[in-house]
């Protein structure tokens, strides 16, 4: 006899996991909590007694959930969590009314599924997202010689205190200045150094990785792009045949404002906040230098100067080069000036 398939809500968190289990019909089957253990998850989809389906929401703790779950079942999703009105509009909310509509949705084909990246991408992701983190810790420590050198008045030029001849020159020339802040000048100059040296060899092995290789060389090919830029594209954005169009590729980026429309009426607010976070940064910082290298990208923020502010031209380049990386990602050729990019 052919079993009924399952429809299982998990309701994750850091220590445990809600379950509830129906059946096409919306009989529970079973229901309860389990420990965020692979020990305990295992036991549990153990006495699973027939095939199943399973939906939990995007938290911090998904993923290895996700990996450890998804060959033990027939399909598992994952739901975007801010379109989870469901459950975020209820009158009652717990963990376990939580997994039980997230069941309902997923049974009902009503799931607000989000995209899973692969296991390969995702753990070269957390690298690059943890080279950042290096990064802007390393800038932390360099303003900090800066400020200290301001709280005791000394005399400094600001573009080479980054270099190490200038720095001990300056230690051995500064005068009236507390053994103490000289040595949190040392501290913090060491500081810098280390988390240089930890980004640099964290980016060296993402560029030379055999997944990411020819994918970066190929988005480095348009002019303005740098490594991070393409490191940062190709990890965030995962598969690019995800994306229907160009301006599908400029939302989830977020470079984009939000809209709202009512009675035949537009309105445009500020750009939207429902975005990449960590894609969104990258491709304005570059944007605001790939006009100096990019001749086609020049003229968009010349146009667009005429038009608007400093920041609107900025965001015009954004999403052309959006729509350029977008075009070389999903052909897999090299970019050719005036080839343009994908249709919108």
């Amino acid at each position: 006899m052919k079993k009924s398939m399952y429809y299982v809500g998990l309701d994750v968190h850091k220590k445990t996991i809600a379950y509830c289990m129906k059946l096409v019909d919306g009989q529970i089957v079973d229901e309860g909590v389990i420990k965020a253990s692979r020990k305990e998850l295992w036991k549990w989809v153990r006495d699973i007694d027939g095939p199943w389906v399973g939906a939990l929401e995007a938290t911090l703790f998904t993923g290895w959930i996700y990996d450890f779950l998804k060959p033990h079942c027939r399909e598992l999703k994952v739901a975007h969590p801010k379109m989870l009105k469901a459950i975020a509009g209820s009158k009652k909310k717990n963990d376990r009314v939580d997994a039980e509509k997230i069941a309902d949705l997923l049974r009902c084909n009503f799931l607000p599924e989000c995209y899973m990246a692969p296991e390969n991408i995702r753990e070269l992701r957390r690298v690059l997202r943890y080279r950042n983190l290096m990064v802007r810790e390393s800038v932390k420590f360099q303003n900090k010689m800066g400020g200290l050198l301001m709280e005791v008045g000394a005399q400094y030029n600001k573009k080479r205190l980054r270099g190490r001849k200038y720095f001990n020159e300056l230690l051995e020339t500064i005068e009236d200045v507390p053994a103490s802040v000289i040595e949190m000048l040392k501290i913090s100059r060491a500081g810098k150094e280390m988390f240089e040296a930890v980004q640099r060899k964290l980016l060296a092995a993402l560029k030379n990785h055999p997944d990411l290789k020819r994918r970066v060389g190929l988005l480095m090919t348009i002019r303005g792009v740098g490594e991070v830029t393409a490191l940062t594209w190709a990890l965030e954005i995962g598969d690019p045949t995800r994306f229907s169009s160009r301006k599908h590729a400029v939302s989830y980026c977020g470079l984009c404002s939000a809209q709202r429309e009512s009675a035949g009426k537009t309105m445009r607010g500020p750009i939207s906040k429902q975005r990449n976070k960590h894609l969104q940064p990258v491709l304005v910082q570059a944007a605001k230098l790939a006009p100096l290298w990019n001749e086609e990208l020049a003229v968009v923020h010349e146009r667009e100067l005429t038009r608007g502010n400093r920041n609107r031209a900025t965001l015009a380049v954004a999403r052309k080069l959006v729509g350029y990386m977008l075009a070389v990602d999903v052909r897999q050729t090299a970019f050719e000036p005036g080839s343009g990019s994908l249709v919108a």
